[in-house]
């Protein structure tokens, strides 16, 4: 029997925000267990770390330079099979609940030509932080309609993901995909919006300290930051007890991730479009049948990998697709991330450097790409985790730099792009 997959997607969650990876977070017991019985990734990574284009990667498989969608605000192209379509081609249900942001339809309902193959069930928004704030507003049903909520809004969504679950016809197994707001900020607000009482809940927490070098507005927002995690984690507990009730749990398999994370504007003016690990590196769980053990994968893992994992676990071939099965063992030795929007940038991390770079001349809302970059960032990630000494120009490291620019270029071309030309700045003695 074909495993269920649901997949549990947060939007702009720091790794560094569930138990499992942060021994100082004591409020994600239910998210915790998964990894526990299942398998965690310690180094996993957003391929794009903004909202439109990480769900354009997630949802296809494929980077911006296949897709064309290398910011918000552009369309998923109708000619490209989405994983969706593949899991519904053999035999399964597809449903999906809560933002979709790949229809450019803003606050308009999404007509179902637009909905990438979840033919099944749909409640969503398009862009949900434009219908909806922390406490109320609707998203829209298979037939358009407006359907209003109160009350929590994530507790309100997972709502409708048990209405899905409980009245589902069970002749088909199903492929859920359930894209939370939370803990996005509130566009409109310009804040997080935890449940009520999260600020003094959590106003005693931890600050991590690559925040805490930095100025930001992290120290009026993160508790309430901290707030829409611990309710994403009842959340999944609810979610879990209806699928061991039904007896459906073992047989499905529980993704649960991220988009990107968030710097509280330490690393820019706003929460991410960064190469910095607070906005690239991501949570990663995985559980269910071919990931269980409580297991620790420590090598790198990117967002790209998750469609193809996923669709070999339900052996569904699907050729030309981009990333690697987490199934594999050989992992790649870096990971490959673009930056659009607040600038056209590209970066890969490996286990002990970050390297990024970034186009002079083009602007990151116009332009997809460019012919031309310049280096702009290198961290020394085992002497300085927390990227705060820049090395770029450092005369010690020019070899660095220069192996990471080859294989920064080479993963470019992977992912469909054209060899760029990079230019370094000036090699000067690095500073003790």
């Amino acid at each position: 029997m074909k495993p269920n997959i649901l997949f549990l997607f947060s939007d702009q969650q720091r790794w560094d925000t569930l138990g499992c990876y942060n021994p100082a977070i004591d409020f994600t017991p239910n998210i915790d267990s998964l990894a526990a019985e299942g398998v965690r990734l310690e180094h996993a990574f957003t391929c794009q770390p903004v909202c439109g284009p990480a769900r354009a990667c997630l949802q296809t498989g494929l980077y911006a330079a296949r897709t064309g969608c290398y910011r918000n605000e552009i369309a998923l192209p109708s000619d490209i099979k989405t994983i969706a379509e593949c899991f519904h081609e053999n035999g399964y249900a597809t449903a999906y609940v809560g933002k979709w942001h790949l229809a450019n339809t803003g606050a308009k309902p999404v007509p179902a030509a637009r909905r990438g193959g979840y033919h099944d069930y749909w409640m969503a928004a398009d862009v949900l932080e434009f219908t909806s704030d922390g406490y109320g507003g609707h998203m829209f049903n298979k037939d358009e309609e407006c359907v209003d909520f109160t009350g929590y809004r994530a507790d309100c969504q997972t709502d409708f993901v048990l209405d899905y679950l409980q009245n589902r016809q069970k002749d088909k197994p199903f492929f859920l995909f359930v894209s939370y707001l939370e803990p996005h900020h509130q566009n409109d607000a310009g804040h997080y919006q935890g449940p009520i009482g999260a600020k003094e809940r959590f106003q005693d927490y931890p600050i991590p300290h690559d925040l805490q070098a930095f100025e930001g507005d992290w120290a009026q927002e993160y508790p309430d930051y901290l707030g829409c995690c611990a309710s994403l984690d009842s959340n999944v507990g609810r979610i879990v007890q209806l699928l061991k009730q039904q007896g459906e749990y073992e047989n499905t398999l529980i993704v649960y991730t991220s988009d990107h994370g968030s710097h509280f504007k330490t690393r820019n003016g706003e929460y991410k479009r960064s190469c910095h690990d607070s906005c690239v590196r991501v949570p990663l769980i995985l559980r269910g049948p071919g990931f269980v053990g409580g297991k620790t994968i420590t090598e790198l893992a990117s967002l790209i990998d998750l469609p193809i994992t996923l669709l070999h676990s339900a052996e569904i071939e699907a050729p030309g697709l981009q990333g690697m099965p987490l199934q594999h063992d050989d992992r790649p030795q870096e990971v490959f991330i673009q930056i659009s929007e607040n600038h056209v940038g590209r970066a890969i991390r490996t286990k002990r450097y970050k390297y990024a770079v970034k186009a002079p001349f083009r602007h990151g809302w116009l332009h997809a790409s460019a012919r031309i970059y310049r280096e702009e960032f290198l961290y020394d990630l085992g002497k300085d985790p927390h990227e705060l000494n820049n090395l770029v120009n450092c005369a010690e490291y020019k070899q660095v730099c220069a192996q990471l620019r080859k294989q920064l270029v080479q993963c470019m071309v992977q992912a469909g792009e054209k060899a760029p030309v990079i230019l370094n700045g000036r090699w000067r003695p690095c500073h003790r």
